[in-house]
């Protein structure tokens, strides 16, 4: 079972990114999925969940307004009007349980995908 991100990379600030994670080995489309991030020296934090039919979504205070999470076969998050501080490595996860999502105890993680934002 893997989880592969995509979609990271250089972007000035104000810019736009769309990041990606598809599921190999099992489906995932009755598990909650989610996003999170670590910035060097830093602790990984959570972004955004969205439950397994889409119909709920949580968001850390920092993105809301910026960031939409989506899901179809896989989960997506565009972020819009990106700043500096918004790089980090970005990590999606899945768990049957939206809070375990939440609180960064999912069961399958990804590997990471790089955002640099530049000033």
């Amino acid at each position: 079972v893997q989880l592969q991100a995509s979609g990271g990379g250089l972007v000035q600030a104000g810019g736009s990114l769309r990041l990606s994670c598809a599921a190999s080995g099992r489906t995932f489309s009755s598990y909650a999925l989610g996003w999170f991030r670590q910035a060097p020296g830093k602790e990984r934090e959570f972004v955004a969940a969205i439950s397994w039919s889409g119909g709920s979504t949580d968001y850390a205070d920092s993105v809301k307004g910026r960031f939409t999470i989506s899901r179809d076969n896989a989960v997506y998050l565009q972020m819009n009007s990106l700043k500096p501080e918004d790089t980090a490595v970005y990590y999606c996860a899945a768990d049957r349980d939206r809070g375990s999502v939440v609180r960064g105890t999912a069961r399958y993680w990804g590997q990471g995908t790089l955002v640099t934002v530049s000033s």
